[in-house]
């Protein structure tokens, strides 16, 4: 796949139109409360989060853009997510803070490797399974509130994934923490290991 410089692509639009959503997604939770609007909103990014990545390998239309754009709508929903719900008692503030807290934390830790001129850390694939358990939970502890059949089958399956979501969550964030650590003691940052060889 060849990365390009293109702007206008299918899936830069739908990252876009998610983007859009944020503001909106979240006057509806924290405005008129709205919740079968808001829940629609969230489900509709979880779609079109994967169809955009899907499409831009179908159509050949992978670009930087794209690769900065995604990511930053992801946690975008996901922090507007977390605060909205603590603000209206879903969740415990605590939750959110934690979960905030460890992106916030590895974001710093990244400057590890591009001090080094090293990539980033590939992705763990219990990175993927936590963040796979919170994107279902969110929207199941949002069905929850409403006044149907399934809040009640909801309400218990969104809070338990909730739950293992940000064990595994937090558990990764150590993971990434202690290999941005070892990275820090065994590579040298180019250019001090010269001046402390060349020093007497």
């Amino acid at each position: 796949m060849v990365v390009t410089d293109r702007v206008l692509t299918v899936p830069n639009i739908l990252s876009l139109l998610r983007l859009i959503g944020v503001p909106v997604f979240a006057y509806l939770l924290l405005g008129p409360q709205a919740d079968g609007w808001a829940l629609a909103i969230l489900m509709l990014s979880g779609f079109t989060d994967w169809a955009d990545g899907k499409l831009a390998r179908l159509l050949n239309q992978m670009s930087t853009l794209g690769g900065v754009l995604d990511p930053l709508v992801d946690r975008l929903y996901v922090v507007t997510t977390l605060v909205a719900f603590a603000i209206r008692d879903m969740i415990p503030w605590w939750v959110a803070l934690l979960l905030i807290g460890r992106d916030l934390i590895l974001a710093v830790s990244l400057q590890v490797y591009r001090r080094r001129g090293l990539p980033p850390p590939s992705v763990m694939y219990l990175g993927k399974a936590a963040t796979f358990a919170l994107m279902i939970a969110m929207p199941l502890v949002l069905a929850a509130q409403g006044d149907w059949a399934i809040a009640s089958t909801a309400n218990a399956l969104g809070y338990a994934l909730l739950v293992w979501g940000t064990a595994l969550y937090v558990w990764t964030g150590a993971l990434y923490l202690l290999a941005a650590r070892n990275i820090a003691r065994e590579v040298p940052v180019p250019g001090r290991s010269d001046l402390r060889a060349e020093s007497p």
